[in-house]
């Protein structure tokens, strides 16, 4: 990934040059919503906080988002096309983007897997660095796990509470004991990813920083650097079950290794290295696979005992961040920022099976759903598209919003769909219900 140097940690480095747009929009908003006296107002004075969307009020015509379009002079639809046209994906490589189109499969759109439910603007997901957008993850379908500033905060759909479970804007240092843990811990840590699992918590950071703690009790108990290289940021991380059951996890890093972790005693078990920067790596459901993708073109299929690789993966044209394995083990997908996710067959790699094609930018973030029905691939902003695995991602459901993505996820059970938007105004966490098929309760009527 593009070596990141910045003091600002309060909001992320424009992916796209739309600045003119969003400024006056947002100046426009600020003054319409500071000067009305509507029973409808997006900001509730009385109470001094920003109202949330309900799936009802959306029902009735409400924006999602809480955005006035009727109080602007502006349309959603126009403002759609203005950001289609001007926005600006980030590329390491020249044309990548305008390049990947021909071998794109089409999908149809208009499938509806996954419905609104709420829009909380309460809680307001950031994002430290612009390509890295896995700073969302649910445990539950109704608790989601998120970046906000420099906390890790966990928000309940059902009491619609927040509450903090990471403060790293100060001191932060293990309280269990364990070979290689600094007990010094870590001052004012960047967070650049993140992972949530049953009862984990895996935080990597801008300096190969990894902090690890137990939800279940208090305290941090696991405080590590994997790398002091200059270029160490911590690209991703992932929690999986190891073979023998037991909890593990992997972290990316910018200096090509990638390290695995067991999260009983936090001890490293792997080590490897690649030629080049890692962006991400997703370990196979049988635990003998891994994915490895970064700054390169081309990634890469390796056994996870070794490190060796089984089979490179040509068919991108830039570098790729998001990678993630459908649970039968066979079939997995990249995601990169010539704007498209392949789908791969592991049994025969000489070329992938699919090409899925973004609208705006780069796909920086993919997850399937625990049943394998789903796959959700983001762009840096404004699109989640969910395609329909079962049926060969012949059709897909776009959500479609305004706003950089700080991560997407679906919950275990596979019922929610939470997205993370990182706004100035409008910022907030997305929730959407899987759509349920009653079609058997039709048949007794």
């Amino acid at each position: 990934m593009s070596h990141y140097q910045g003091d600002n940690a309060e909001y992320i480095s424009d992916e796209y040059e739309m600045k003119n747009v969003d400024d006056e929009m947002d100046e426009e908003l600020h003054n319409k919503e500071m000067g009305s006296d509507s029973d409808v107002d997006e900001y509730d004075h009385m109470n001094n906080k920003v109202t949330d969307t309900s799936a009802a009020q959306a029902r009735r015509g409400k924006d999602i988002q809480g955005i006035p379009w009727d109080r602007l002079s502006i349309t959603r639809e126009k403002y759609r096309q203005t950001r289609l046209e001007q926005y600006k994906n980030y590329e390491n490589i020249p044309y990548s983007g305008e390049d990947s189109g021909k071998d794109c499969k089409a999908s149809k759109k208009g499938g509806l897997y996954y419905e609104f439910r709420s829009n909380s603007r309460s809680v307001k997901p950031t994002v430290l660095h612009f390509q890295l957008r896995n700073l969302v993850w649910a445990t539950t379908k109704h608790d989601v796990y998120l970046m906000s500033h420099f906390s890790v905060v966990h928000w309940s759909s059902l009491t619609c509470g927040r509450s903090e479970v990471l403060d790293v804007s100060g001191h932060v240092a293990p309280s269990e004991k364990h070979p290689r843990s600094l007990l010094e811990g870590f001052t004012g840590t960047k967070i650049s990813t993140l992972a949530v699992r049953d009862k984990f918590l895996v935080a990597g950071g801008f300096q190969g920083e990894l902090i690890c703690k137990r939800l279940d009790q208090p305290g941090v108990s696991f405080c590590s650097r994997t790398t002091y290289d200059d270029n160490a940021i911590t690209n991703a991380v992932e929690i999986y079950d190891a073979p023998s059951g037991a909890a593990h996890f992997t972290a990316s890093n910018n200096d090509g290794g990638v390290r695995d972790f067991d999260m009983e005693k936090f001890q490293l078990t792997k080590n490897f290295r690649f030629p080049w920067p890692v962006n991400h790596a997703s370990v196979s459901p049988d635990g003998k696979l891994i994915i490895i993708v970064g700054d390169n073109p081309d990634g890469m299929l390796v056994d996870s005992s070794t490190g060796k690789t089984v089979m490179p993966l040509c068919g991108h044209l830039d570098f790729s961040f998001a990678s993630a394995w459908h649970p039968d083990g066979v079939t997995f997908a990249t995601g990169n920022q010539d704007k498209t996710s392949q789908i791969w067959d592991a049994r025969n790699l000489s070329k992938s099976v699919a090409v899925l094609k973004g609208n705006l930018g780069a796909i920086r973030s993919i997850h399937y759903t625990s049943d394998g029905q789903y796959m959700a691939m983001a762009e840096p902003a404004d699109f989640v598209h969910v395609h329909d695995v079962k049926n060969g991602y012949e059709k897909e459901q776009e959500i479609d919003f305004f706003g950089e993505i700080s991560g997407v996820s679906f919950s275990p059970d596979t019922q929610a769909l939470y997205v993370g938007v990182c706004d100035r105004t409008y910022g907030s966490l997305l929730e959407l219900g899987r759509c349920q098929n009653y079609s058997y309760l039709d048949s007794k009527l």
